[in-house]
């Protein structure tokens, strides 16, 4: 996630607000509040630019992928502790059923889709690789 979502919102509301305004200045602006579909997608840190029949799919996806990072996290803190190996095998469970429901979600949308998932989400998933071959060191 974003480090400072409420930035991130308020720069997408900028650039969706009409160019022939004046700007206002940030000292008691409130900024235009974003449908709920455009915040939800700037959040997840994907545009909903492929079909929106895989969107819940594609949400899955990221729900794993982040738990994956926590149980990840959760390891790394754990090292050169009685509770590593379990730990370590709870995050490699949690990255292979990440991984694995991206590869699934691939193979079950159209080519164009894929494209687009592989260019949305591709590197987080081999952000996920680099992660886990952390714990092995």
């Amino acid at each position: 996630m974003h480090r400072n979502p409420g930035a991130l919102l308020r720069a997408a509301a900028a650039l969706l607000r009409p160019t022939a305004a004046a700007p206002q200045t940030l000292t008691n602006a409130t900024p235009t509040p974003l449908p709920l579909s455009l915040r939800g997608a700037l959040l997840r840190g994907h545009p909903r630019a492929f079909s929106t029949d895989y969107g819940k799919d594609v949400d899955e996806v990221n729900r794993k992928f982040a738990e994956a990072r926590e149980e990840i996290e959760s390891a790394m803190d754990s090292k050169e502790t009685v509770y590593f190996n379990e730990e370590a095998s709870c995050a490699r469970d949690a990255a292979a059923d990440a991984l694995g429901a991206f590869d699934a979600l691939l193979a079950r949308v159209p080519p164009a889709d894929a494209d687009k998932l592989r260019r949305s989400m591709g590197l987080k998933m081999e952000q996920l690789k680099a992660e886990l071959k952390q714990l092995e060191v």
